[in-house]
């Protein structure tokens, strides 16, 4: 081992992110053990691996580090070394794994250390011995520990997902779900694969010089990156709802035990505050609750069982969903003044969805059972953090507990005062905090 100025480290572009958190873990346990693994360097004091153990060093005021030093060839084999470094040692979530997977196929290939589809492993241009030789796919997955149809799915995963989709996923619980991020990569398949045939094309026409030919295949293959993207996203914010519908779904342990239910009473008329959401017990249909609506929210949704006349709500919301029982939809639509846009098939339940607008519709019906878990899913999926959510039947409160926990607000009412003060006490119990009559 080595001791270097860390002044003289250099650190080359193209590096991963710094996670902060790890830094700030790394100097605490810096400061407690000393420095466990030291930095990796090629000949040239260029960093392999340990850019986090570096920054953790510098902000602890070290003037040197501790240092293995290796001798690379060229880039390739520095990057080679970097990746294989951080697959074994760092905590990669499925899409981070995946791209360093992609990469290092590539930097083999072009290394010749990658077996191609189709090539015999030992020879290669009639009895010339390779030496080593080339790895098959099989051969990778057992180096990095996983199963070659593992190793395959994450490079599916690296390479067919859109670059400003993966900056969507980065962050997300859905980054580290193979399932989910495979239903993205799919998603879009034949958009993707005419862009690349595009793409080849416009080299072909720019070899020969086919000017008005090579804009043709760009503006196709920019087009079909475009399409590809849309539906990607919407395969993203599918997988995303999904999977908050699921957790949501879950039964939660009860923050305030001893709320009992003659705590509160409820009365025709009442407005009651949930810290930011409302609840308004009376006629839904009556001007009185319509003068307290947001004119702006995102979503209006009203569960099986709410008798429908509430058609203003399409006025009040970007989105109208009204969940059916099976046949109910063609009656609804008859009955209704709202512009119908589509239907959505989650469990046994049949929503019909509402809009003044064309909306996107999501790619696939949801693998979801059970009403909390197709109300959280479409809060979820049709509205963002802070946005207003309007349900004119409080039901068992499936909406008001889906907006508290998604960090939505809600606007609810029903015109039974035992639905309301059911519906209060639940919150109460959920969030451990105390209801206000307004």
């Amino acid at each position: 081992m080595s001791y270097l100025d860390v002044h003289r480290v250099n650190i080359l572009p193209n590096r991963r992110p710094l996670n902060d958190q790890k830094v700030a873990e790394l100097m605490e346990s810096i400061k407690a053990n000393g420095l466990l693994n030291p930095i990796t360097l090629d000949q040239n004091f260029n960093l392999v691996a340990g850019l986090h153990r570096l920054t953790a060093c510098k902000l602890m005021g070290f003037q040197e580090i501790e240092c293995h030093i290796i001798t690379c060839e060229d880039q390739d084999q520095a990057r080679l070394a970097e990746i294989d470094e951080n697959l074994i040692r760092s905590e990669l979530d499925t899409l981070q794994r995946s791209e360093l997977w992609l990469e290092r196929d590539r930097i083999l290939e072009r290394m010749g250390m990658r077996a191609k589809v189709g090539d015999n492993q030992f020879t290669a241009r009639g009895s010339e011995i390779i030496s080593p030789p080339p790895k098959t796919t099989l051969e990778l997955a057992q180096e990095t520990g996983f199963t070659e149809r593992t190793l395959q799915y994450g490079k599916q995963i690296a390479r067919n997902i859109a670059p400003e989709v993966k900056e969507k996923i980065k962050g997300t619980p859905i980054a580290k779900s193979t399932s989910a991020l495979l239903k993205v990569a799919r998603a879009g398949s034949k958009e993707r694969q005419e862009a690349e045939q595009a793409e080849i094309a416009v080299k072909d026409a720019k070899a020969q010089k086919k000017t008005g030919e090579m804009e043709k295949q760009k503006n196709l293959a920019t087009k079909a990156r475009e399409k590809q993207t849309q539906l990607q996203l919407i395969a993203l914010q599918n997988a995303i709802a999904q999977k908050e519908a699921k957790e949501l779904s879950k039964p939660t342990q009860n923050s305030l035990r001893n709320v009992k239910s003659d705590e509160i009473s409820i009365q025709t008329d009442d407005v009651w505050m949930l810290d930011r959401h409302m609840i308004y017990c009376g006629d839904t249909t009556d001007e009185d609750f319509i003068q307290l609506l947001p004119s702006n929210a995102a979503l209006a949704i009203a569960s099986p069982g709410c008798s429908w006349k509430h058609d203003y709500l399409v006025n009040e919301a970007r989105v109208v969903a009204v969940m059916c029982r099976e046949g109910s939809i063609y009656n609804l639509c008859k009955s209704t003044q709202m512009p119908f846009r589509f239907e959505l098939v989650i469990g046994n339940i049949y929503t019909a969805i509402f809009s003044q607008k064309p909306l996107v519709k999501p790619n696939l019906n949801p693998d979801i059972e059970g009403v909390e878990g197709i109300v959280a899913y479409l809060v979820s999926f049709f509205t963002k953090p802070g946005s207003f959510v309007i349900t004119p039947c409080l039901g068992h409160g499936e909406a008001l507990i889906a907006c508290e926990r998604l960090k939505r607000i809600c606007f609810a009412g029903n015109e039974d005062p035992q639905q309301v003060k059911e519906a209060i006490l639940r919150w109460q119990r959920c969030t451990g905090k105390k209801a206000q009559r307004a």
